[in-house]
């Protein structure tokens, strides 16, 4: 057994719907989370920006000794995670493998389709995954820019946000793809309308939750899980003002924040 905090990271409040599946996968468990809102969107920066900025997430989420760290950003788990794992002795998670899994595993046509920031569409971090476990697959990615703002505005439905979804996902519906990877954790919150344009026929994978099982695999295979009978405490930190967060986030979290606190980088 092991009392120490997880750790996830992002670069805003979309990690928190991968922190409301640890939670409901792992209630027993301390989790400290950290928003980058002071340089959020790590979806248009380039690769050695968001390099740096995840090394300084990991140092950050250190100081509070956490046994293992999620990053919860597919943007840094695309671009980032190689050089995460290089150097920090940490066990260091990411958001893309176990979506890729479960999406390999879904897929009857071997037509998959994923949706992401430019950062996470450009690296082709889910297509090389999808490729080495499924070489006859037919992949196919679109970017989807305009689906954080519609998000972190609060636009869930409605026609405008129902155009912007036929918008961007009518490419990927014309290619015949049986399952679509959101590939990135702000867009579960629009898996209504996304599934509403796509069809019923279209397995849709919430990369949260394929990572909250992934999570509670790793802790129990490796006799990292928690003692204490009791819920486990629950700790937001973020890099700049927390009204905001606080405002959105128990949107994506599902419950409130009982408290959020600006915290520095670096150790």
């Amino acid at each position: 057994m092991d009392n120490r905090a997880i750790g996830i990271f992002d670069s805003g409040v979309g990690g928190l719907t991968v922190a409301k599946e640890l939670i409901r996968c792992l209630p027993n468990e301390d989790i400290v989370y950290f928003g980058d809102t002071a340089r959020v969107p790590y979806g248009t920066k380039s690769k050695q920006t968001i390099i740096r900025f995840s090394v300084e997430n990991v140092l950050l989420l250190l100081r509070y000794n956490v046994k293992v760290i999620v990053v919860a950003c597919n943007t840094s788990s695309s671009v980032a995670l190689t050089k995460l794992r290089e150097n920090f002795k940490v066990p260091i998670m990411d958001v893309i493998s176990p979506g890729v899994s479960d999406a390999v595993s879904a897929t009857g046509n071997n037509r998959i389709g994923i949706i992401g920031t430019s950062a996470t569409v450009k690296s082709k971090a889910y297509q090389r995954q999808i490729l080495k476990r499924l070489p006859c697959a037919r992949v196919f990615s679109r970017g989807c820019p305009l689906f954080v703002p519609l998000v972190e505005e609060g636009w869930l439905t409605g026609r405008i946000t129902s155009e912007i979804i036929g918008y961007h996902l009518m490419d990927l519906k014309k290619n015949r793809i049986d399952t679509l990877i959101l590939g990135c954790t702000h867009y579960p919150l629009l898996r209504s309308g996304i599934s509403k344009f796509m069809g019923k026929e279209v397995r849709l994978i919430d990369s949260a939750v394929s990572t909250a099982r992934s999570v509670k695999r790793f802790l129990h295979e490796g006799g990292l899980t928690s003692g204490r009978p009791s819920a486990g405490r629950l700790s937001f930190l973020v890099s700049d003002e927390p009204a905001q967060f606080k405002s959105i986030g128990g949107k994506f979290l599902g419950r409130g924040l009982i408290k959020v606190r600006k915290a520095s980088y670096g150790v």
